[in-house]
């Protein structure tokens, strides 16, 4: 059904109408960001750097731009508004639901100039419907947000492309490190009964977000900072890639094919006693011991649990730790500002110490539960209970079942996505995203 045809007494509509909390024109600065932020990603490329190969963890980089083009058409200016087309076979081209990932390569599109001329007048043109918007339509803020959180997501996901490739640091990343050392040890969290997920008052939420419930936790043990990477080197250095009874069958499996010894961006020099290098994008940096390790699969993080005789959290332990079970966005409460307590918004270029940003500590003392990596669970990824969902239904329900949970976002997310209830997912064999892991044991 077209969302611009719903009644009021859709469910939809009365579901949308809850989360509207400004006005759409509001919006507009935070969506013309987020395509200054698309266009940072790849507009130093040369076209010969568009050519990217085809691998399954990557999209071309000009089927990605005119995709996000394209969602923001599809779901303001066609849905909400009624509008035409802006380009003849758009559905054809950028729809990710009914185009398959290595159909991209080849299909017949548009020129660099002319996807970048598509992205300008999709931009303009939205901007124009939503300073003529009539108040009523309550559900349009529900989907200017969806369109500026799906162009905030695809810009992470360019940065990924950019250091698979092997290309140079984006020109907007930039290179904040102030050394604060490693943050060990453990925190208690005790059993209880916890409140966990959104709740209908939060603003805009994702359908898998939805809604609070109650979740029942025993007492565990919870490593106050991720893994580091002197703490990964040990694992290697301790046979970890060798010793099979460390890994599941699925995992172990995995490693083989790949013939693993060591995270995928690692790499170390033939003279006796050379330090671990790690590759960010186009150049080698030395190790930095208490930098969380990143790059690393669920399957290494599960190896990596088993032999320090511990294991990765729950997605509820996640939650309840980094909120403590009260319910709200981010550890250190309700108002925003992640900028000043968390390495995220590409601010510091990289990852930096575990230590740092002791003002956005959990109430139960957990660090950087917000930023700096993406953190895997043990949890397949599927719905809370009572799920339904949205309209952009692709979004969630397709994956349950096959990729894992993550929590806290990166360095490289934005400000405005992330919050300690927002749910990522991706399958237990990535690697490319900027992840790591933190520990926990029951009590």
């Amino acid at each position: 059904m077209c969302i611009a045809e719903m009644s009021e007494d859709s469910p939809l509509f009365q579901e949308v109408t809850l989360l509207k909390t400004t006005s759409v024109e509001d919006l507009l600065p935070l969506l013309a960001d987020a395509r200054a932020r698309t266009l940072a990603y790849t507009s130093d490329l040369s076209d010969e750097q568009f050519n990217v190969p085809l691998l399954d963890i990557i999209n071309p980089f000009l089927w990605e731009l005119g995709h996000i083009a394209y969602f923001a058409e599809f779901w303001i200016l066609r849905n909400l508004y009624g509008r035409p087309p802006i380009i003849a076979r758009a559905d054809q081209l950028y729809d990710s639901a009914k185009i398959p990932h290595d159909d991209r390569w080849t299909l017949a599109l548009p020129s660099r100039a002319e996807t970048l001329a598509f992205m300008e007048r999709e931009l303009e043109a939205v901007a124009q419907a939503a300073r003529r918007i009539e108040s009523a339509q309550a559900n349009a803020h529900y989907f200017h947000n969806l369109v500026l959180y799906h162009e905030d997501m695809h810009g992470e996901a360019l940065l990924y492309t950019r250091q698979t490739l092997g290309y140079g640091r984006p020109s907007f990343a930039g290179s904040r490190f102030a050394p604060s050392g490693p943050f060990p040890g453990d925190v208690r969290v005790p059993a209880g009964l916890y409140t966990i997920g959104a709740k209908p008052d939060d603003g805009f939420v994702f359908d898998n977000e939805k809604w609070a419930h109650e979740v029942r936790v025993d007492t565990f043990d919870i490593a106050r900072a991720p893994v580091t990477n002197a703490e990964y080197v040990d694992f290697v250095a301790d046979g970890g890639y060798r010793r099979r009874e460390l890994w599941s069958d699925e995992g172990w499996w995995w490693r083989e094919a790949l013939a693993l010894s060591h995270p995928t961006y690692w790499r170390k020099g033939s003279n006796p006693g050379a330090a671990w290098e790690r590759r960010h994008f186009d150049s080698w940096i030395a190790l930095a011991p208490h930098a969380p390790v990143c790059h690393v699969s669920w399957h290494e993080a599960q190896a990596f649990c088993k032999w320090a005789g511990r294991r990765l959290p729950t997605e509820a332990e996640w939650e309840v730790a980094a909120t403590g079970g009260q319910g709200r966005r981010y550890p250190w409460g309700d108002e925003p500002s992640p900028l000043d307590r968390a390495n995220v918004d590409g601010s510091a270029g990289n990852v930096i110490d575990v230590a740092a940003h002791p003002e956005g500590d959990s109430p139960f003392g957990c660090r950087q539960m917000i930023g700096n990596v993406w953190e895997w669970t043990s949890t397949p990824f599927g719905p809370y209970p009572g799920f339904s969902a949205d309209p952009y239904k692709e979004y969630s329900e397709p994956w349950f079942g096959t990729h894992m949970v993550l929590r806290g976002g990166a360095w490289s997310t934005r400000a405005r996505l992330i919050t300690a209830r927002w749910r990522n997912f991706y399958r237990p064999t990535r690697r490319d995203i900027i992840t790591g892991f933190r520990t926990c044991k029951t009590a």
